[in-house]
């Protein structure tokens, strides 16, 4: 195993070697095949290792070195291999060998070929570190390279200013999210002398219930989830995130990166557990994030920006279960949403790749019979989001519905309209994209085709796992044995027993009818809007009142500029006229003293010799004179 592991890491940075080094002088076939190759092996050897756990296999800790001491504290290079590390593993490197099959022919014609799959297997290696990583410090060395690979992606057509300031804006807002990180795991460290997870849990106990240091501390980590997870407030960065190409937006911004978050609360659940008021913060956070995405998205009309609001409001669902508790239905959610929302990235990717790079959806219209693969895959992956029966969104969804029920109607309620929401946008989107006649250009129209199979094999898998990926976590009432509980595999990584308030059968079933009431309904309207009724979307200028509120994403970013960052820039434009009134003044002050006294000087060396010879008998006889008073 322990080679396996090496393996696994080593694989994907040696095609980020091979693509950054030599991929300009090799053939854009090669490169693209070893490095989705590197990664597709990665996902084989995760896989032999996963076969080999089951739900009673303790953690194996994989000790490369001794990294450092301070204070006490050890801290190895090592890897935490255990049910919650293998599942991220097989997502990433799943998911992420789907990608780079799928970016073969997305990014064919672009200049930056290589380099583009350079970054990308590096990401591979971040995302892998920083779940495999056995302490907080080497998945903090995680965090910041897929934090580095997130700013290199989306600003990679650098040329654009725009996108480059897309990159600017995630990687500060980020840096806020990374210091409280950092603050909370030398917090860790201090109190319990450790940073590796399976000492920081068996001295977890030190801390009393609730006390204003676990808060802190859990606080501080829920900060750094925060900004990588997207929440309010950090947030806008991912939806200025759609600037990178699109399968950076599937695999970093959908599937894999803003899932580390909620991957950093549930390894860090036995900090959690000690934390109610946390908890609670954490749940407020979740719903507050998940309500306002899903409002925001009702009215956006880029389809890439739909989906990156979906993306904010379905984390918002995973911190929701986090903060009830549930955190196997949070990591439940997490994995069926890298399916479903990776396949709708891809699917908008390829209808962008077929409409010549547009991605306006008032632009589009009548793609489902000029490109029927993406139609179809697209149309799973709406129906799975949207809560269509059985698929595997509505099973993770209804799970969180039901834990949220468990702890408050109210936040059900509140969850369920956000569903609402959910399936009212993207049908909205799917219905816009696919139904009613062209409204491109002509020479659009001409061009539209479907796209290779290098992109559409990778929607026929993710449709497929969109449709199944439920029947790894049935409900109770359906699932048969454990294989088809993932609660009963990840029960072995939680240190207290989390007990969720039951909720009795037929109350249960009554929320289960009324979301898939809830689905049909929306279907209808919906269908019934921008299908029978034609109507289309409007120009932003025409936007009034809650739909202009939406469309301008609530005025957030406005806001945001008028007050951070013009109060930033404000201290820059101080400090500069501090730098050039004062400290300048100073300086040439002390240069222009400098330069007259050299002046004065001058004057005396004048390279008469008689004159210094007088001068130094004046000042002998002074010091004569001056020594004589003295005595």
């Amino acid at each position: 195993m322990e080679n396996l592991v090496y393996a696994i890491i080593l694989l994907p940075l040696l095609g980020f070697l091979f693509s950054g080094l030599l991929g300009k002088k090799l053939p854009k076939t090669v490169v693209g095949a070893v490095s989705t190759l590197v990664v597709f092996v990665s996902f084989c050897l995760s896989l032999s290792i996963f076969l080999k756990f089951d739900a009673a296999t303790p953690p194996k800790i994989i000790r490369l070195f001794e990294w450092f001491r301070f204070n006490g504290v050890q801290v190895n290079f090592a890897f935490h291999i255990d049910q919650l590390s293998l599942m991220m593993m097989l997502i990433i490197t799943g998911i992420g060998a789907l990608i780079h099959l799928y970016s073969i022919g997305y990014m064919w014609t672009d200049k930056g070929f290589h380099r583009f799959f350079s970054y990308l297997n590096l990401f591979i290696v971040s995302m892998l570190i920083l779940v495999m990583g056995s302490n907080y410090l080497i998945m903090f060395i995680g965090w910041e390279g897929v934090g580095l690979c997130s700013y290199l992606l989306i600003g990679f057509w650098y040329k654009n200013l725009e996108y480059g300031a897309a990159g600017r804006k995630a990687f500060i807002m980020n840096r806020i999210g990374d210091l409280a990180f950092i603050i909370g795991v030398c917090l860790i460290a201090y109190h319990t002398n450790a940073v590796d997870y399976l000492s920081v849990a068996q001295n977890s106990s030190k801390f009393q219930l609730d006390s204003p240091i676990i808060i802190f501390i859990t606080a501080s980590l829920f900060v750094g989830a925060v900004g990588k997870s997207a929440q309010i407030p950090l947030f806008t960065w991912l939806p200025d995130a759609m600037a990178g190409p699109t399968p950076v937006s599937a695999l970093i911004h959908a599937a894999t990166m803003v899932t580390a978050g909620v991957y950093l609360c549930v390894r860090s659940n036995f900090l959690y557990s000690l934390a109610p008021t946390t908890m609670d913060g954490i749940l407020f956070i979740g719903l507050l994030t998940a309500l306002v995405a899903a409002f925001i998205g009702l009215r956006q009309n880029d389809i890439k920006k739909v989906l990156a609001y979906s993306t904010v409001s379905q984390l918002g669902f995973m911190f929701v279960a986090v903060g009830v508790g549930a955190y196997t239905v949070a990591m439940f959610h997490l994995m069926t949403h890298a399916f479903f929302k990776a396949l709708l990235f891809l699917g908008s990717g390829s209808v962008i790749h077929a409409m010549s790079g547009e991605q306006d959806m008032r632009l589009m219209g009548g793609l489902k019979d000029k490109i029927k693969i993406t139609h179809i895959t697209f149309l799973i992956g709406t129906l799975a989001i949207s809560g269509f029966p059985f698929f595997s969104g509505m099973i993770s969804k209804d799970e969180i519905l039901a834990s949220t029920y468990g702890k408050s109607p109210i936040l059900w309620v509140i969850l369920f309209l956000v569903a609402t929401l959910t399936a009212i946008y993207m049908f909205r989107a799917y219905f816009l994209t696919f139904y009613g006649e062209f409204r491109g250009t002509k020479e659009q129209e001409n061009h539209v085709h479907e796209s290779p199979l290098n992109m559409t094999l990778p929607l026929i898998v993710l449709a497929i796992l969109s449709v199944i990926g439920g029947l790894i976590n049935l409900p109770h009432f359906i699932g048969h044995g454990n294989w088809a509980k993932l609660d009963h595999w990840l029960k072995g990584i939680y240190v207290y027993d989390v007990e969720l308030p039951e909720v009795a059968f037929n109350t249960e079933m009554i929320l289960l009818t009324l979301t898939v009431l809830m689905f049909f309904a929306v279907w209808f309207i919906v269908r019934n809007i921008y299908v029978k009724k034609g109507k289309m979307a409007l120009e932003d200028s025409k936007y009034t009142g809650w739909e202009r509120l939406s469309n301008r994403k609530l005025l957030l970013d406005e806001f945001y500029n008028a007050t951070f960052v013009k109060f930033v820039e404000g201290l820059g434009i101080g400090g500069n006229m501090f730098d050039k009134g004062i400290l300048n003044k100073f300086v040439e002050f002390i240069g222009w003293g400098a330069e007259d006294s050299g002046r004065a000087a001058k004057r005396i060396q004048n390279g008469n010799v008689e004159n210094y010879v007088l001068i130094m008998s004046l000042a002998i006889g002074i010091i004569l004179i001056v020594n004589f008073l003295l005595q």
